[in-house]
């Protein structure tokens, strides 16, 4: 018997007063790391309005494009590995303060790119400082945060949800004076959020009041089962999600502003999913039947798009990626509390965090790079959308080897109350 099973289901309102209690006691600390995760996440759907423009303005093919974010998160897919070391051995606020003095110089000389290999290189720089911050964040965030995890977990995933609502929009009204500005804003941003951290984030402790960690560590952390099916199980799913972020600006070929409010539509869905639609599916379906159907919501999306391509109809390629924005808001927080809930007592979070990390942008890298090169192999704008169907048909049936023991986990009880832990 699962634990939704054995209490009567929280009234909505309840739940709503329970998670705005849960914001509201969060200490400063985790308030300038969400800050700073907002706007680092808006540098991933910051290039979506603005890839027709560079397209046009650089002279970049396709494949060139989607190189933009293949790159990017190829870096970072590998860089988590370095993430769990990091934060040993310069500590989290050094490790945060780090990644994100990269990501302020990447996104300010990304502004000054002469041609497309220029901008592909310098979101190389910008891949690594995300990793380095990211990872590290969330991690930050569920220690430091009050209340439960899950609570910790809902903040991170608002924050997700907010940068990339405002990342495409910001993206959208820079891009109509230059596609350089975007670059420019974001780096201003990031800057007001590295000198928050620098000046209010707690001093690092002495190394040797941390835990021991080792660059094969988040390998290692990857032989807990749980986690590893989870991590497989996004991955795909990542792949999916990347295909919307790195081909659809393509396939729409919109002006900026227009993109923009397209994916605008996307994230705040996916905000709105993240934080009030998955812990209410996970709460009356359990995590693992909500995670399912929520793939299963976006394959359908999927197809949906590419249907789109087929007939010619741009409309209904945004409308496609607006709506992929809620059952992706549901498997970013779904997926993220298991992972983070799926540790031994022994595996500091950050290496968890890491491991699953590596696995999920893996999935967005390879993705990211296949995208325009199914399109020219198929001879089809729709073949990347048929493939990001396939991904996801590919992440439920991981997901459905995933049993009903419950995940270990230093907060399983408060994280099983919440979102079902228990019966995923």
């Amino acid at each position: 018997m699962t634990v939704t099973e054995n209490r009567p289901a929280a009234p909505a309102d309840e739940h709503d007063h329970s998670l705005l209690e849960t914001f509201r006691q969060q200490p400063r600390t985790v308030w300038v790391t969400a800050f700073a995760a907002v706007v680092a996440f808006m540098g991933i759907g910051l290039v979506d309005p603005i890839l027709h423009t560079i397209a046009e303005a650089l002279n970049a093919p396709p494949e060139k494009l989607t190189l933009l974010f293949g790159v990017y998160v190829g870096v970072q897919c590998v860089a988590m590995l370095l993430t769990g070391w990091a934060a040993y051995r310069f500590g989290p606020k050094r490790t945060l303060t780090i990644g994100l003095s990269l990501i302020v110089v990447a996104a300010g000389i990304s502004a000054f790119a002469g041609d497309i290999d220029q901008l592909i290189a310098y979101r190389v720089l910008w891949g690594l400082g995300n990793a380095l911050f990211l990872a590290t964040a969330l991690a930050f965030i569920v220690t430091a945060a009050k209340g439960s995890q899950t609570g910790a977990i809902m903040l991170y995933e608002a924050a997700l949800g907010v940068g990339l609502a405002v990342g495409p929009l910001l993206g959208a009204v820079l891009g109509e004076v230059s596609w350089r500005a975007p670059f420019a804003g974001t780096a201003t941003l990031m800057l007001i959020g590295a000198i928050l951290c620098a000046v209010m984030l707690p001093s690092d402790g002495p190394r040797s009041a941390r835990t021991r960690v080792r660059i094969v560590d988040p390998l290692k952390a990857l032989r807990n089962r749980t986690l590893l099916i989870t991590s497989i199980g996004s991955a795909f799913y990542t792949g999916a999600l990347f295909t919307v972020i790195a081909w659809a600006p393509i396939a729409m070929g919109l002006r900026p502003l227009y993109a923009g409010l397209v994916f605008f539509g996307w994230g705040v869905l996916t905000a709105f999913a993240g934080v009030l639609v998955a812990p209410w599916l996970a709460e009356h379906i359990g995590q693992k039947r909500g995670v399912l159907a929520a793939i299963t919501a976006y394959a359908a999306v999927m197809a949906l798009a590419a249907a789109g391509v087929l007939t010619d109809q741009v409309w209904l390629i945004g409308l496609a990626v607006i709506l992929s924005g809620f059952p992706s808001g549901v498997l970013n927080t779904l997926f993220t509390g298991v992972a983070m809930s799926s540790g031994d007592s022994s595996t500091p979070q950050s290496v968890s965090s890491a491991g699953y990390s590596f696995l999920r942008w893996m999935g967005a890298a390879i993705s990211a790079v296949l995208v325009a090169h199914l399109a020219d192999w198929f001879g089809s704008a729709a073949a990347p959308f048929w493939f990001a169907a396939l991904y996801c048909l590919v992440a439920v049936a991981a997901v459905s080897f995933v049993r009903g023991q419950a995940a270990k986990s230093r907060d399983v009880e408060d994280t099983a109350a919440l979102v079902g832990a228990e019966e995923y």
